[in-house]
């Protein structure tokens, strides 16, 4: 049992292996009591109680709190009555223990592979008045320090409610000796690391864009004054979401920290018929005590194996090389055939042919919606040209956009109502396209037959799924208009209904989400494709950022990592093909360039790079990541992936710039086996874990810009 119940207290503890979680009934209210490392199951919890049994609502440490009832703080939830009054109070009314971990409906979540991994505990509150009751679901895992937090709201009576804002989770801290991490930027500049003090008042990341953006990923993280990589306590906050959301702290004038995430507020509202009931996308939370590493390590293993779902999900995947840097629009078979049959040479295993092979599509101003092959480019179609691929021994994949459409398209012109719109309104392009309305089921209907046509008759084995521009002018010719402020969430669940159809009508095929790079690199889509395009900037010197800041949450399986050719397309940077080979092999590597143009020696190389993927992407893909030094601290990366055995090791440095004289570099290593030894693959040499990563490992003096290194460990 991993949730124990003191009824004659009022006590909840929710306790995994190492972590603790517990909740307290003061008032009527469910209060916050502790969260950090494990206590014991017959621990004497009365003395949580104490600080906080006798404070007014505005001192109450809260796990659901509500506004206009004297807590002033930010609330997590709001409803609107009736009458247009907009309090509400929520009092306990129950609660529920079962085994196990329950579905959240039309939404995508962590699970459980049996109910002994985890116990759920449903704490019930209801607004008589009101005739409201809300649904607290917490999940423990028993051996994992997580918490999945999610909230349904149900009308019982007999008037229409209007929900104004529904959080997935609040969190009351007693202290504000902490910073808040999360990760910002920009297209072609995601995941950046931003860590600041918190200070009195408020802190939020959000999003408006319809999607969880480039700008702000859905995560954030609060950690301990002096909490670094290997030590100290964090909290890590995560929302299993794909569009607009928000992430809050409040630093009150006590000098105690409320942590709120969910849906952002901000022009949303639900309406609740009686009967009727809405569940919020779920919050996993995460405790570390031996700082952000661990943290990250925890989220890796949970959404590896507990988020990521389908063949894909546990396999090694393939080694692919995409056109589109390649070519852009400007091919034919003959072009793509060509580029296929040099990496069949090389060892690449899997072609993708990217935009611009349907409709009119000569550039992105047009064709989007018109799924049908461009036989000027491809005279034989796409089965014609998979098939070629398919005889130089690699498997075939396909770029889309099925969630846009061009105002200059056969679809358009047939059905201008079907994308989002606002009636008298102007209609912003961004790329020259727009949105599809996918709260229609029309539309999804439409894009599920369009596609499912090509998947069945032309043998696609991966989908590269994007989406070039945010939401504007959110409105749904379908909608009422008592209902038009829940289109944004509603464009979002009918993503997630058409994405379950289609990767359960075709399991064969591995998806890869794409938003512009990584602007939608979230948990919700992770849910339905297990990995993600993590940036279009492929420049090697950015990727060793934006892949550190996007590893404080995501696994290295979920990060599609490509060569591409210099000078980059984004920054225009020449860096040494054995530089980018060794970034793009700390995810899901491919190649994105046009690889008849290599030289005799690139081939070479190109040629050993793959072959040594092979050997070690299970390893990438599968191991346990550590991160060692931070391109945002300084001239230097590294990092490596350990073996849950901890008998293997693979480590990764990169010095960006040279520098006279440099002193010598002792590079310490972390996850190994103190007791075990290791040699170094290539050279020989052997030493002990306990030496490598408490002395460290002598790195060789190289005198040029943009050198990398790659050291193979194994136990003796």
């Amino acid at each position: 049992m991993a949730i124990w119940v003191q009824e004659d207290k009022g006590i909840f503890h929710l306790q995994s292996t190492g972590m603790s979680y517990v909740i307290g009934l003061v008032n009527g209210y469910p209060a916050h009591l502790y969260w950090g490392g494990r206590l014991r199951e017959g621990s004497n919890l009365d003395g949580l109680l104490l600080p906080v049994a006798h404070g007014s609502l505005d001192r109450l440490p809260q796990e659901y709190p509500q506004y206009g009832t004297g807590d002033f703080r930010v609330p997590a939830y709001q409803a609107k009555l009736e009458d247009g009054t907009r309090v509400t109070e929520l009092r306990y009314s129950g609660y529920r223990v079962t085994e196990g971990k329950p579905e959240l409906a039309g939404l995508p979540s962590v699970y459980v592979e049996s109910p002994e991994e985890a116990d759920t505990l449903e704490l019930i509150l209801k607004d008589d008045y009101a005739k409201l009751t809300v649904k607290l679901r917490y999940t423990v895992y028993k051996e994992r320090n997580v918490i999945a937090r999610s909230v349904e709201f149900v009308n019982d009576g007999p008037d229409t409610l209007q929900l104004q804002r529904a959080l997935s989770a609040s969190v009351d801290f007693p202290a504000a000796d902490m910073d808040m991490i999360y990760l910002s930027g920009a297209w072609s500049r995601e995941a950046q690391i931003t860590r600041r003090r918190l200070e009195q008042g408020n802190s939020a990341i959000q999003s408006r864009r319809g999607m969880s953006s480039h700008q702000h990923n859905p995560f954030a993280a609060l950690a301990k004054a002096g909490a670094d990589e290997n030590q100290g306590e964090v909290f890590g906050f995560s929302l299993v979401y794909s569009g607009n959301f928000e992430a809050e702290t409040e630093v009150d004038p006590f000098g105690t920290t409320r942590f709120t995430i969910g849906l952002n507020s901000f022009d949303f509202s639900w309406k609740l018929e009686p009967g009727g009931y809405f569940q919020t996308p779920e919050a996993v939370m995460v405790y570390s005590g031996q700082g952000i590493g661990e943290m990250s390590r925890t989220y890796h293993r949970l959404y590896r194996t507990r988020l990521c779902r389908g063949e894909y999900r546990d396999k090694e995947r393939p080694i692919l090389v995409n056109n589109w840097e390649a070519t852009y629009f400007d091919f034919n078979t003959d072009k793509l055939e060509a580029i296929a049959a040099e990496g069949a040479k090389l060892g690449i295993e899997l072609f993708v042919l990217d935009d611009g092979w349907f409709g009119k599509r000569d550039a992105d101003n047009s064709s989007l919606g018109d799924w049908v092959e461009d036989l000027r480019k491809l005279p034989g179609g796409l089965a014609d040209l998979a098939q070629r691929v398919n005889g130089h021994g690699l498997k075939f994949g396909l770029w889309v956009e099925p969630e846009m459409i061009s105002p200059d398209s056969d679809l358009y012109r047939s059905h201008p109502d079907w994308c989002l719109h606002v009636p008298g309104r102007r209609r912003s392009e961004a790329r020259w396209q727009l949105v599809l309305d996918y709260t229609r089921a029309e539309v999804r209907q439409y894009i599920f037959e369009s596609l499912s046509r090509i998947f069945s008759s032309v043998p696609v084995t991966y989908i590269k799924w994007d989406m070039n521009r945010c939401l504007t002018e959110i409105g749904s010719a379908q909608l009422p208009a008592d209902r038009q402020e829940e289109t944004a969430h509603r464009y979002v669940l009918g993503l997630y209904e058409l994405l379950e159809r289609l990767t359960s009508a075709f399991p064969h095929i591995l998806f890869e989400s794409c938003c512009s790079g990584g602007g939608r690199f979230d948990p919700g889509m992770l849910y339905y494709m297990p990995q993600t395009w993590t940036s279009d900037d492929t420049d090697a010197v950015e990727r060793l950022k934006i892949q550190y800041g996007t590893s404080l949450v995501y696994p290295a399986s979920s990060m599609g990592a490509h060569v591409s050719a210099v000078p980059n397309h984004q920054v225009g940077r020449f860096t040494p093909l054995s530089f980018r080979g060794d970034v793009a092999m700390s995810g899901n590597f491919g190649y994105e360039l046009d690889l008849t143009k290599f030289t005799p020696e690139e081939k070479e190389l190109a040629k050993a790079q793959v072959a040594n993927y092979k050997g070690i992407r299970s390893l990438v893909q599968q191991g346990n990541l550590y991160r060692l030094e931070s391109p945002f601290e300084g001239n230097d990366t590294a990092w490596m992936f350990v073996s849950d055995d901890q008998r293997e090791a693979l480590v990764y440095y990169f010095r960006v710039l040279a520098m006279p004289h440099p002193p010598r570099k002792m590079l310490l290593l972390g996850g190994l086996n103190p007791d075990l030894d290791y040699r170094i693959e290539g050279s020989g040499e052997v030493y002990g874990g306990d030496c490598l990563m408490q002395a460290g490992l002598l790195l060789p003096e190289v005198q040029r810009d943009f050198v990398s290194g790659c050291y193979h460990l194994k136990a003796e």
